[in-house]
């Protein structure tokens, strides 16, 4: 079974069909999905989501594009909601920095995130990261305030970049990007890359595989980029569903037992 360590399945995208989002991408053979919640006020839709969908899995977070809306009393919620929902909680995320867009707080983004890795290390959660123009100010923090590893989602830096998440414990997410002919450095770094640092990922209803264009990506396209990382790399699709199903796992050790439920479940 394959996991989506991405899926924002809580999106209003999904609010008319979800029920069959989840079956068809079951269906297809993706029997674990991590639901990152993005800001205090998505915790309760995530919460339900995990609680409705067998092999949904939560991450909760406050995402660095919404901090400037967030208060500070959102990290007291965030801290009980972590606590409170601790049997369907993976990780501490989304959380990060995010220098792409001209014009953002950036010293209220890396308050939060800053608050946030010292909350996931109190309550030694692995972390879900969102990297963009930012990947080297977020290893500062890393640097500074360790953790227990995690994912970078949606990776999209220099193989000297990778190297050093790898070094503090993270797995690297490739998703969509990795589908575009033109996406040159992205599939290098799939196909160059240690397999055992790689996990998957669709980021839907966002960042659409190539094959979608710009319609809705939705879990069951997993399937579909497992097999282009497959061809990038030379190996068959057996050996890349399991070792990105490992290292998920490994990422996020809280996943296993949910990874071996969802097995033993009939399709």
């Amino acid at each position: 079974m394959l996991v989506d360590t991405h899926c924002h399945l809580d999106a209003p995208e999904f609010d008319f069909d979800r029920d069959e989002v989840v079956a068809a991408a079951r269906r297809a053979g993706v029997g674990t999905m991590v639901i990152p919640a993005v800001e205090r006020s998505n915790f309760g839709a995530v919460a339900a989501i995990c609680r409705g969908y067998p092999g949904c899995a939560a991450a909760y977070g406050i995402h660095p594009m919404y901090v400037e809306h967030a208060r500070d009393d959102d990290l007291g919620v965030l801290r009980e909601t972590l606590v409170t929902h601790a049997e369907s909680v993976v990780a501490v995320g989304e959380i990060g920095l995010d220098h792409f867009v001209s014009g953002g707080d950036e010293k209220r983004q890396e308050f939060f995130f800053v608050e946030q890795l010292k909350l996931a290390r109190e309550l030694e959660l692995p972390v879900i990261l969102h990297v963009r123009r930012a990947i080297d100010a977020v290893l500062r923090q890393l640097r500074r305030h360790r953790q227990l590893g995690g994912i970078a989602h949606a990776f999209n830096g220099s193989r000297q970049q990778a190297d050093e998440f790898i070094k503090l414990g993270f797995k690297l997410g490739f998703g969509g990007v990795m589908t575009y002919p033109r996406a040159l450095r992205v599939r290098d770094m799939a196909a160059s890359l240690p397999i055992d640092a790689i996990v998957l990922e669709t980021d839907a209803p966002d960042i659409p595989p190539e094959w979608l264009a710009k319609r809705r990506n939705q879990p069951v396209e997993l399937p579909r980029i497992a097999r282009e990382l497959a061809r990038l790399r030379g190996l068959s699709v057996e050996e890349v569903v399991g070792k990105t199903t490992e290292n998920a796992t490994k990422a996020l050790p809280r996943l296993k037992p949910l990874t071996i439920q969802t097995r033993q479940e009939p399709a």
